[in-house]
């Protein structure tokens, strides 16, 4: 085990770091929604502007919708490809040490998942990235070809479950689990209403029970919306970009990669207009009507296409070099990504639930748009500072000295 060392921080890829800080700030905003308890029927308050509210909503849909979860499983199948490759073990002992790995990432997703937020990603990572361990041997143009046809699966898997309703069991059971657990344990003790149980609440005892009854809706709902082919077809392309170094050679392939970021716009824009039309009403797509397989076509050709069109344009951009030093900023957060979407949680619930500020249901989306950008340059600004006299982020501490069996170095020798 001791043959795998750590990737130290000056061999670290600095624009994967950028790409991953950037994919911090899209999730945040994104899962503000759901911190908020956002409902255009019922929003109110001060942060609540209708109009321009809707307008963002679209933009919001349009421009962040999957293509920052998009990013991050490119990121992760990327990652994965280089600690790979900078193994001295052979392939059998390299895979058991990033098992052992993801295990204990998905220990800590799973800590996140039941006693913090329902809605953590980091867990089910784990679980994709051991089917991505077995698919390590395949040639890069199988993997390429098997990533694109999972992210295009979702076109025909909604269609199935349109005609043949039964193939929704297994998002049924869960959410099935997470009524019976609402039925049985949460309302008999605290009331109906989730929003009104969490609103009203000032104890993290009560958040968190309504919160691990929820936690089997979260794996309803990633079944249902097919994130898995999703997620694990950005993994794969990952893999073959981390196996390749092809983002090493951008300079090379410069007009090649122009000519995809103009054919990805064309495909791209387009395709996210519509998916943000059919989003305007989500009934549609939950109730498995013919506008929710539109949407969902509409999602598989532009949420995946405008990812990379953001990843090429990144990349494009950190080959200049005033630029590169502006991008540069941003790194720390994606160096600390673990840490810094953990804290994304306390940060939602301390300000939005009654054990906190209690803003539920008076923040819209371009007020909470605006409050991600501030925390993100926050965040910013501690993990520069953190960085200076820590090898790593607290999580990202603890995972590391669990993957390794030993405690790791955590302060820096500063001379």
């Amino acid at each position: 085990m001791n043959a795998i060392a750590p990737v130290q921080l000056k061999d670290r890829e600095i624009f994967m770091d950028v790409l991953r800080g950037f994919a911090i700030l899209g999730i945040f905003i994104a899962n503000l929604q759901f911190f908020s308890y956002y409902n255009s029927n019922i929003a109110h308050g001060s942060f609540v502007y209708p109009e321009i509210d809707k307008r963002i909503s679209f933009l919001h849909a349009m421009f962040v919708e999957g293509k920052f979860y998009s990013i991050f499983s490119l990121l992760f199948g990327w990652g994965i490809a280089l600690q790979m490759s900078r193994s001295k073990l052979d392939d059998k002992l390299t895979a058991k040490f990033l098992r052992r790995r993801l295990w204990f990432m998905m220990l800590l997703g799973g800590i996140h998942l039941i006693f913090i937020w329902m809605g953590d990603i980091v867990a089910f990572y784990s679980m994709i990235g051991f089917i991505l361990l077995t698919m390590r041997k395949m040639s890069n143009k199988k993997l390429l070809t098997i990533g694109i046809i999972l992210i295009l699966s979702p076109i025909v898997l909604y269609y199935l479950k349109m005609t043949f309703p039964k193939l929704n069991a297994p998002a049924g059971i869960f959410a099935e689990a997470s009524q019976y657990l609402h039925k049985h344990w949460i309302v008999p003790k605290y009331g109906e209403g989730e929003s009104k149980i969490i609103r009203e609440s000032h104890s993290y005892f009560i958040d968190m029970s309504v919160n691990m009854a929820n936690s089997p809706f979260r794996f309803a709902y990633l079944i249902f919306v097919s994130r898995i082919p999703k997620v694990l077809g950005m993994m794969l392309i990952g893999f073959v970009i981390g196996r390749t170094g092809f983002f090493k050679k951008v300079e090379q392939y410069k007009k090649q990669l122009i000519v995809f970021l103009l054919i990805g716009l064309i495909i791209a824009l387009p395709a996210n207009y519509m998916l943000a039309y059919y989003m305007e009403n989500p009934g549609n797509y939950y109730d498995l009507k013919i506008e929710g397989w539109y949407e969902t076509i509409a999602y598989a050709l532009g949420v995946a296409t405008l990812a990379m069109v953001y990843v090429i344009t990144l990349a494009l951009l950190f080959q200049q070099r005033f630029l590169h030093n502006i991008l540069k900023v941003v790194a720390p957060v994606g160096k600390m990504a673990f840490s810094n979407y953990m804290s994304h949680s306390i940060i939602g619930i301390v300000t939005f639930y009654g054990i906190g500020f209690g803003m539920m249901e008076q923040v819209g989306p371009l007020a909470w748009t605006m409050f991600a950008v501030i925390i993100f340059i926050f965040q910013i600004i501690v993990s520069t500072i953190w960085l200076k006299y820590f090898e790593f982020g607290p999580i990202e501490w603890v995972w590391r000295s669990l993957t390794y069996g030993k405690k790791q170095p955590f302060r820096k020798h500063i001379t």
